[in-house]
């Protein structure tokens, strides 16, 4: 049975730094792409960004600069470091794992999804 359970989430205050990881199980994810997405309370799930298993990354504009996404292939694991949070970084963040070829912003175009951490920044 595939699983992605995220971990790393909670409250900080603005500024802070977080480290969000994804590990996987199941199967290798060595060829996959794995990305971060995130979704606030009444809003869509939206892209943050994407590890492509040829090793290139990809962000979210909101996040460039002061997210990093990286990924150490021997663990099946994808970790999301972020720095200099801001309020509206909050949000539930999913990590997932796709092989399609369907942009890689849309949600359709991974396979299987985590099912979740909390991340809140207080101002």
């Amino acid at each position: 049975q595939v699983q992605l359970v995220e971990s790393g989430g909670g409250l900080v205050q603005a500024g802070d730094s977080l480290r969000l990881s994804c590990a996987a199980s199941g199967r290798s994810f060595s060829n996959y792409g794995l990305a971060w997405f995130r979704q606030a309370p009444g809003k869509e799930r939206d892209f943050v960004a994407i590890s492509r298993s040829g090793g290139s990354t990809q962000y979210a504009d909101s996040v460039k600069g002061r997210f990093t996404i990286s990924r150490d292939n021997a663990k099946n694991t994808v970790y999301l470091q972020m720095n200099s949070l801001k309020p509206e970084d909050t949000a539930v963040y999913y990590c997932a794992a796709g092989n399609s070829r369907i942009a890689y912003y849309n949600l359709g175009a991974y396979q299987y999804w985590g099912q979740g951490t909390q991340v809140t920044v207080s101002a």
